[in-house]
């Protein structure tokens, strides 16, 4: 059989898609045959080696050829369709002709037997032959000319090793064949291997093999790999062969021109691969680098790609921020300049958590996970003393949505979290835990775009720590933390008190901030927990569970939590513990950094001197904190001159209930059955108020988006009917989510900023006080039960709200005045009705004033339960099970 010089040649550039092809065999010559292995699956075949000068033919073309522009004529086509035909260099048949270049060096033979004496180009190959001949050029020298290539995968028994030999040094190669864009087969040199490398770091879209024997091509699969075939098939190259993992040797291939692999991901025809990503010689960074710019462009396999914080603006994306609490070993609170606290999780890493059997140990003891799970204290340690109260730069990397516990298989519930890249000073937070082997590196599916924007150095520290047996890769013994805690531990704290007051001021770090003056503190030399209750002064009361229900929150309970938090929380402090109470908390003063907190809280007028401080060395200072207090008139000391009046008038209260009905509109009705209304002889100034005002506006409206607001601000809102109103925002989560109070109705709406504008100074609050008063109904208690709650509530909605009643004060609450109300027409009593139809029951009040009112409350109650109405259908469940039903009497 005789073998031919063949070259592939391509007809004109690629357009949508790689250019055709055409295979041209030389006519009229023959060289020798490169060696082939057997086919697999035909035990009849067997492997051939390179006949003489074989290679050194293919080797002359190759060079002579590859990657230049050529010109052919086709002379003669098979019936198979195979094509014979002149090949010349350059533009037209004016260049060199390729057979008679092989057959001048040598290289090939003259297949004399088709000659005819006539055709001048067949007469020349003859020539040029004898002229070989007389030179003894190539095959028709006294030399050998042959070689011996060897496939790697056959004749070296471990391809590691051989690997490993090489030192990740470049070795000269030639590219034979290109299986994908991504998997090449090189011959090495001077050693004549035949290699199967795989690119490090990426892959390509490949061709699926069906059980046919056809091949189907992923998306993009054959212009990927055209466009590694035009740059490398059969080009001298080096190749660094970086690693060895399963029998796939894995590789860099240079290019004079460039590194394939970055201009593979650069021009969207590969993806990055993490498990191979690690032995990338020239830096992994810039693959990614390279693949962010590709996603960027969309262009080829990312021309879907949504980037995961696409929809956040730039000022949400990337941000400073003041931390405010380590709530995990991966999760930080944050301030923002707005004054938002915001949590965020750090991308791509797990905190220390239980495995296996350890899941199960211990399940009758209560469990903490602080200080129970095996280096959980360590990695929130590092964070607290790293990050509270510094600022950090953050950059988010993804938001991952919520998870129901549906969705994840029993898993608890997650909600949306904002995972970002913490950095101070330029240190990557979540870098220095993985490398102090405090955390773990996440592993995701290669399509999940979901994770932090510096992932290789995650995972390059998780490799160190694992190396150097840091922290959870440790072969050592764990630290365990023995941690008593005595909060609420009436005898332990008894035993305890002694101590404490000996030692004077004993370092601490607030664990937990209940409230505005009751902690839960950390003592470290102690490695004890304790409930601290600052002393000397009165703070307001949160809300909380009672005996006869929730306890509504006193006015700035919250804004002292949250002053409290933000000076102390997680912070190292010093405390004095002179007392404890019958519950075994313990009371004294509290310092950071100089300042006693408790005269810090009296001097931002959110608390009050109690008596008790008389006592203590700081109470002229507590004193003279609240006297400034007072003076600026804010907060808690905001209506401090009304107190007198308000003494006076509970006095007369006490000796006889007053009946002074006046008539009042209901404007709104809460869940909780407190309602708002206005006073009927005032209606007329806020009709004419809102009249004036919309005018101005509507003169002069105001500019969209130019009002930035904060808590406690006054400022006119657009409610659902297109009109403003005046409003006061109580919260700001975002631009897009305020949420407002409508001053003189008693609604409540989220709304967005570009709806807000600032109120005009004519239409303040001190040219009409807000009309909405909150009241709620005397002699009631409204059921916990959800649904119960909800049909009073409903009717007393369909009942009275937009309508004018009468409204009686009866007695003062801790939120709002309690008081009766009257139907204007009928007179009847609408709380009391309430009770009648057994939606409510009784709240018994012990005042004597009062004790005709209650008496017919109980009465209507009596009824009710009679005729087993609503609440009472199943008899009396006060009786019996009354707690379990959330009711006492």
């Amino acid at each position: 059989m005789n073998y031919y010089i063949s070259t592939h040649i391509d007809l004109g550039q690629p357009r949508g898609g790689p250019p055709p092809e055409r295979q041209i065999n030389l006519s009229n010559i023959r060289a020798g045959a490169l060696a082939r292995r057997a086919i697999q699956g035909q035990p009849d075949t067997k492997d051939t080696p390179d006949e003489p000068w074989a290679f050194q033919a293919r080797e002359f073309l190759r060079k002579k050829v590859i990657g230049k522009e050529v010109c052919f004529t086709v002379e003669n086509k098979t019936p198979q369709g195979r094509e014979y035909g002149i090949v010349f260099l350059g533009k037209d048949t004016s260049g060199e002709n390729i057979a008679e270049s092989l057959v001048a060096e040598g290289l090939a033979t003259v297949r004399r037997e088709g000659i005819r004496g006539n055709n001048p180009d067949q007469v020349r190959l003859c020539d040029l032959e004898d002229q070989a001949k007389a030179a003894k050029k190539g095959q028709w020298s006294e030399g050998g000319g042959s070689h011996t290539i060897r496939d790697l995968k056959y004749t070296i028994e471990n391809p590691r090793n051989f690997v490993d030999s090489l030192h990740q040094k470049p070795v000269n190669a030639i590219i034979e064949h290109v299986r994908d864009g991504s998997m090449l087969r090189a011959l090495l040199l001077p050693d004549y291997y035949l290699v199967t490398v795989m690119l490090s770091g990426i892959k390509c879209p490949t061709f699926k093999r069906e059980a046919d024997g056809s091949e189907t091509p992923e998306p993009f699969a054959a212009e990927a790999k055209f466009f590694t075939e035009s740059r490398l098939l059969q080009r001298d190259v080096q190749i660094i062969l970086e690693s060895c993992p399963n029998q796939i040797i894995l590789g860099t291939i240079l290019h004079p021109n460039g590194n394939i692999t970055e201009l593979l991901l650069k021009e969207g025809f590969a993806r990055c691969v993490d498990w191979s990503m690690a032995v990338y010689t020239q830096g992994a960074e810039k693959l990614r680098a390279a693949e962010r710019s590709a996603k960027e462009r969309k262009v080829r396999i990312w021309k879907d790609y949504v980037a995961p914080t696409a929809n956040l603006d730039q000022k949400d994306r990337q941000f400073v921020a003041k931390v405010m609490q380590v709530v995990n070993a991966d999760a930080i609170v944050v301030k923002l300049n707005s004054g938002e606290h915001k949590t965020i999780h750090l991308s791509s890493i797990r905190p220390p958590r239980l495995e296996g059997e350890e899941k199960n140990k211990d399940k009758d003891k209560r469990f903490r996970p602080l200080y129970d799970i095996p280096y959980m204290f360590e990695a929130r340690e590092f964070l607290r003393k790293k990050l509270i109260g510094k600022k950090v730069n953050v950059t988010v990397d993804y938001i991952r949505a919520a998870t129901s516990a549906m969705e994840t298989g029993g898993v608890p519930a997650f909600p949306e979290r904002t995972c970002a890249t913490v950095t101070i000073g330029g240190i990557n937070i979540a870098e220095a835990l993985v490398s102090k082997g405090l955390a773990t590196v996440i592993r995701y599916r290669q399509d999940d775009d979901q994770r932090s924007s510096h992932y290789d150095e995650l995972l390059a520290a998780e490799a160190r720590a694992i190396k150097n047996g840091k922290g959870l890769h440790s072969k050592k013994e764990v630290p365990i933390h023995r941690v008593a805690d005595i909060s609420g531990e009436t005898q332990k704290a008894k035993q305890f008190l002694p101590f404490l007051q000996r030692a004077g001021r004993s370092e601490a770090v607030v664990e937990y901030v209940f409230s505005g003056s009751r902690l839960k503190l950390y003592m470290p030399k102690e490695t004890c927990l304790i409930t601290f209750l600052l002393a000397g002064i009165e703070c307001p009361r949160g809300s909380r569970n009672m005996p006869g229900g929730m306890q509504v929150a006193e006015p700035y309970s919250e804004e002292a939590t949250i002053f409290t938090k933000e000076l102390v929380l997680q912070r190292e402090v010093e405390v004095e513990v002179e007392s404890m109470d019958k519950a075994g908390n313990f009371i004294g003063w509290l310092h950071i950094e100089s300042v006693n907190l408790s005269v810090a809280l009296v001097e931002n007028a959110l608390s009050k001197v109690h008596f008790t401080a008389e006592r203590s060395s700081y109470y002229k200072t507590l004193l003279s904190a609240e006297e400034t207090a007072r003076q600026r008139k804010e907060k808690l000391w905001a209506n401090y001159e009304e107190k007198p009046k308000e003494e006076v008038a509970q006095f007369t209260e006490e000796k006889e209930r007053v009946a002074k009905y006046r008539a009042v509109y209901v404007t709104e009705i809460t869940d909780g059955l407190h309602f708002y209304a206005q006073d009927v002889e005032t209606g007329t100034k806020l009709e004419s108020l809102m009249e004036s005002m919309r005018g101005e506006i509507a003169a002069q409206p105001p500019v969209e988006g130019s009002f930035a607001p904060r808590r406690g601000d006054f400022c006119i809102a657009k409610f659902a009917d297109g009109e403003w109103y005046r409003a006061r925002v109580e919260k700001v989560e975002s631009p897009a989510k305020v949420h407002v109070f409508y001053i003189d109705y008693g609604n409540r709406e989220i709304l967005s900023s570009t709806r807000l504008a600032a109120l005009p100074p004519a239409f303040s609050t001190r040219t009409l006080p807000p009309q909405a008063t909150e009241y709620t109904f005397a002699f009631i208690q409204v059921p916990q039960d959800e649904d119960a709650r909800a049909d009073a509530v409903d009717s007393v909605v369909r009942d009275i709200q937009n309508k004018q009643c009468l409204l009686n004060m009866e007695y003062s609450g801790a939120v709002c005045p309690h008081v009766t109300l009257q139907f204007a027409d009928s007179k009847d009593d609408v709380g009391l009705g309430l009770v009648k139809e057994g939606l409510v029951m009784v709240d018994v009040r012990k005042e004597k004033h009062l004790h005709k009112m209650v008496t017919e409350y109980l009465n209507g109650q009596e009824s009710a339960k009679s005729a087993r109405l609503n609440i009472w259908r199943y008899g009396d469940f006060r009786d019996d099970d009354a707690d379990e039903f959330g009711y006492r009497r």
